[in-house]
């Protein structure tokens, strides 16, 4: 009797190579894996509750802490009392007024004319960036953008759009891709605010230049800087451009802002255009309105003067954590930002020192290939503000004990990647 059409598709599935990659490292390392943990409860202190053990939490990016900040709780539970778990309708029929209310702050908080919330990051780059260029325009992205600019890309190619990498935070690379491609109407330069695996901040001043002599509109996926960098927590862009001409924004609502979503920071007229030819946005479903109710609470507290305080504490934290990670001769990358990556190499090894720490009582995310180079694994260190200094201190001490058992690149390892 022959297999079944359910069972031949599952066969067909595992013969794809990232299926058979993360199979192998789960066969392999049954133990050491650590990925699709389960986490059974939340407490004090930042700690987690996985595997029957508690282990304090270095694997969350609200860098703020504001899931916890109990006028953001107070939001959602308005929120629902208000408005019910959901609205029930795509945002292209009915949006409720939370909705309003939250673009609006977000706009005034960033310092944009408008801006447009989608259900997450990764559907509005998935929606914009397709919905922003056409076959006679021309896409050009940076080729370590993020993994949804670069479905968005293929999407877009997909509909016929002429698409182009350049080398990573390269503006030289991109004058020479903009001036050898074939004409184009417009065309939109896609990049990442921060590259969430290194921390790395493009040159945004210089990669705008280069797009403004090239009839080209820089779309930045800012995602990883929103509510940790520059002034209020507006990201990497203003501090670095000091205005938002030529340009669009993309931030999370997931992130520091605790809360869900993601949003588009652009002129007025985009937040129309952009209405009319997102597909995730008519499609995608609409963010819950309780959520929209803590945006706008998170939106008040971020620019009040608490926010230096909180900032402040991370940014303590931050360095703490780097500081003694550098002291202990490890290859540190990342600094700037709440994402702190230490080299390991080796995958086996790198998967085996997660697991290490988490014996020790601290959870850290093993980042293997293919999200990085082949044998370029990091431990992924996330900090933040409500981290108690004898949680950082206790992660570095583990950090010291994993490496009389593993080997690790010292810092000389970071320099000579740079």
């Amino acid at each position: 009797m022959s297999d079944s059409p359910m069972q031949n598709l599952a066969l067909a599935l595992r013969q794809h190579g990232l299926v058979r990659l993360v199979e192998h490292y789960a066969e392999l390392f049954p133990v050491s894996h650590l990925k699709d943990v389960v986490v059974d409860g939340v407490g004090a202190g930042r700690t987690i509750d996985v595997q029957g053990r508690r282990v304090v939490n270095f694997g969350s990016d609200s860098f703020l802490g504001l899931d916890q900040d109990p006028r953001v709780q107070e939001a959602l539970v308005r929120g629902v009392a208000r408005w019910g778990t959901h609205n029930g309708a795509s945002r292209a029929f009915a949006s409720v007024r939370a909705n309003i209310e939250a673009e609006e702050k977000l706009a005034r908080w960033l310092g944009t004319e408008s801006a447009l919330i989608y259900p997450s990051v990764t559907l509005a780059n998935m929606g914009a960036l397709p919905g922003l260029v056409s076959r006679r325009d021309l896409l050009v992205v940076d080729q370590h953008a993020h993994n949804s600019i670069q479905e968005a890309a293929r999407l877009a190619k997909g509909n016929g759009v002429p698409v182009e990498t350049f080398s990573h935070c390269d503006p030289a690379d991109l004058e020479r891709v903009l001036g050898r491609a074939p004409a184009y109407r417009v065309a939109v330069v896609a990049i990442d605010g921060v590259y969430s695996m290194t921390g790395v901040l493009p040159p945004l001043a210089e990669l705008r230049r280069v797009a403004v002599r090239h009839n080209a509109v820089l779309y930045v996926d800012d995602a990883h800087g929103t509510g940790v960098l520059g002034k209020q927590g507006r990201g990497t862009v203003l501090d670095a451009l000091g205005d938002y001409e030529n340009t669009l924004i993309i931030g999370s609502l997931s992130k520091a802002f605790s809360c869900a979503g993601g949003f588009v920071g652009c002129p007025a007229e985009f937040q129309r255009l952009l209405k009319i030819r997102s597909n995730t946005y008519i499609f995608g479903g609409p963010v819950p309105p309780p959520y929209l109710e803590a945006v706008c609470t998170v939106c008040d507290i971020l620019m009040s003067p608490e926010y230096d305080v909180l900032s402040g504490r991370l940014q303590s934290n931050l360095a703490r954590l780097t500081d003694g990670a550098v002291r202990h001769g490890l290859a540190v990358y990342g600094g700037e930002t709440p994402i702190v990556s230490v080299l390991v190499g080796d995958e086996e090894a790198t998967l085996k020192a997660g697991h290490f720490l988490f014996e020790k009582g601290y959870y850290v995310q093993s980042v293997t290939f293919p999200a990085v180079p082949y044998h370029a694994g990091v431990l992924r260190i996330q900090v933040n503000a409500n981290h108690s200094e004898e949680a950082i201190d206790g992660l570095l001490a583990a950090l010291s004990a994993l490496q009389r058992v593993i080997p690790m690149p010292g810092p000389e390892q970071v320099r000579s990647a740079a």
